[in-house]
């Protein structure tokens, strides 16, 4: 059981950019893979920690990944910010004219990672600049209200460059009211889409599959919920209200409470 934990996940589909990055997410997976073959042949998990050269830190390997930290992020539009990370002493990424990078983190448990080329001049010493794009939506939708949503969703999930984060709000009776289950499921595996689901009807999780259970919620949409929601979002979000005339005044009224205007709102 162990050493099963501590095998390495296969990427989905969605956590590749598709941009022929040199090491791809997969070129990753794969030598991580191996790494822990032999580590779990030999039973030494040190093996599984991998000997960096330190003096070679602030070079980048087309092989390998290297830690980097963040000093400072500015925001410089609504949407745009500058990240500045540090590279060590006075060193420089050396990169060719229009040479880009390969940033990879973690965004909602899954690892994400994307092409850049970085901002700052050439021969910067001790960092490096990128510009990152980051839109957020919230969508709130009641049972067919959900309707107008996937478009949208779609739209985003299909275009690489696209970095838009989307928490979508399913609102239903019961769970087997839930319209489009394999869908829904196959577009929260994206790393910027988030879909809970909110069951009026159901009294208790115990029933769900394992799946549902952690982003399901019993009861109704109320304004502590919504308020839970909203400040779980990276930043304030455009909000897509769908559903009926009611609902949407409830809802309407919920996001006011938590901080969101109405010129920060769209009811189809």
């Amino acid at each position: 059981d162990d050493w099963l934990a501590l095998k390495p996940q296969e990427p989905s589909p969605s956590q590749c950019c598709g941009s022929g990055c040199k090491p791809c997410i997969y070129d990753v997976y794969e030598k991580e893979l191996a790494q822990w073959e032999r580590a779990k042949a030999k039973q030494d998990k040190s093996l599984l920690v991998e000997k960096k050269d330190q003096s070679n830190n602030s070079e980048l390997n087309p092989d390998t990944f290297t830690a980097f930290n963040i000093s400072s992020v500015e925001q410089l539009t609504e949407d745009t910010y500058q990240y500045k990370f540090e590279l060590p002493g006075n060193s420089s990424l050396r990169l060719s004219l229009g040479q880009h990078i390969v940033l990879r983190g973690v965004v909602n448990g899954l690892e994400v990672q994307r092409a850049y080329t970085p901002i700052s001049p050439g021969n910067a010493e001790g960092y490096f600049e990128v510009l990152m794009k980051h839109g957020e939506l919230l969508m709130l939708a009641s049972g067919t209200g959900l309707a107008p949503m996937l478009p949208i969703l779609r739209s985003i999930t299909e275009d690489e460059e696209d970095e838009t984060f989307v928490t979508l709000v399913g609102c239903f009776r019961t769970f087997d009211k839930i319209y489009l289950k394999p869908l829904l499921q196959d577009l929260a595996r994206y790393w910027n889409i988030r879909i809970f689901y909110v069951l009026s009807q159901e009294t208790s999780l115990e029933k769900l599959p394992w799946s549902y259970r952690e982003n399901t919620h019993t009861g109704r949409l109320g304004e502590d919920l919504m308020k839970t929601i909203v400040n779980s979002c990276r930043r304030r979000p455009f909000v897509l209200i769908c559903g009926s005339s009611a609902f949407s005044e409830d809802m309407s009224r919920y996001l006011k409470a938590a901080g969101i205007e109405e010129n920060s709102c769209f009811v189809f």
